[in-house]
């Protein structure tokens, strides 16, 4: 399949492409035609989900069978990516919810909830960068776009979920300087920080209220805001605000309060 002007379309990679936000995001290029690229850790899980973007239209569905914390492994799987046609976009929903408590009596769940939710990610993106400025680009699809799903749970420690917290807020940091990089060579970086999200992963948080979001919603932000060009989106929209009230409140006040 080819664009307007008779060009291979060039793929969408998708790193975490079993997640709920993941499936909704890729169910809508799938009805556009698109060429996917899926790259997660359950075969099976992985194997129904590309099985499902066919059915629903996808142009051609590749899979990559990947564990994020087998480091070793990153580099020859980023160089795989670029063995065909360029990819557009490179989407990135892995990570987990640790449980907070837990963590707290044991380093080694911490060190794990900090591998999923930031290393494994910068090692990718480490390797993905790099690739990006190597290889050439091609004057007539322009630069790349890497997007890459935080959490307004980044923005500031709170006593609930601070690891979790922690490990979304080094990553958001960690974005911004590479969006500085890579800006030098026409390539985009987007920060996602969404909010609650009714998903697997929040399976077991008792839900309900207008701060509850469906991935679908947060799917269709995501995809406006990396078709617009955008540097940070928070999804759904309020959670901007809600933010900027929460990173106000003085520290004297704030670590007396139960959020």
């Amino acid at each position: 399949m080819s664009d307007s002007e008779g060009r291979p379309l060039r793929p969408i990679v998708v790193f975490g492409a079993t997640s709920d936000v993941a499936i909704a995001l890729s169910r809508r290029y799938a009805e556009e035609g698109a060429s996917l690229i899926l790259i997660g850790r359950n075969e099976s899980r992985l194997m129904a989900v590309a099985d499902d973007l066919r059915v629903r239209g996808a142009v051609s569905v590749r899979t990559l069978l990947q564990d994020s914390l087998t480091y070793e492994d990153h580099p020859a799987l980023i160089e795989s990516l670029f063995s065909d046609h360029r990819p557009a976009r490179f989407y990135f929903f892995q990570g987990s919810l640790p449980d907070q408590k837990a963590c707290e009596a044991s380093f080694e769940l911490t060190r794990e909830a900090v591998e999923v939710n930031f290393l494994s990610i910068v090692s990718y993106l480490t390797w993905l960068a790099t690739a990006l400025e190597r290889y050439p680009l091609e004057n007539t699809t322009g630069g790349a776009t890497i997007i890459v799903v935080s959490s307004v749970a980044g923005d500031r420690g709170r006593g609930s979920n601070y690891v979790y917290g922690a490990s979304k807020g080094a990553l958001t940091v960690f974005l911004q300087g590479l969006r500085n990089r890579l800006y030098k060579v026409n390539h985009g970086v987007l920060t996602v920080k969404p909010g609650f999200i009714d998903t697997k992963m929040t399976a077991d948080i008792d839900k309900g209220g207008p701060l509850w979001a469906k991935p679908q919603k947060v799917a269709d932000d995501i995809r406006r805001a990396a078709d617009g060009g955008r540097m940070v989106l928070y999804t759904p929209w309020f959670w901007q605000f809600i933010m900027l009230i929460i990173k106000s409140i003085p520290e004297t006040i704030f670590k007396r309060l139960s959020l």
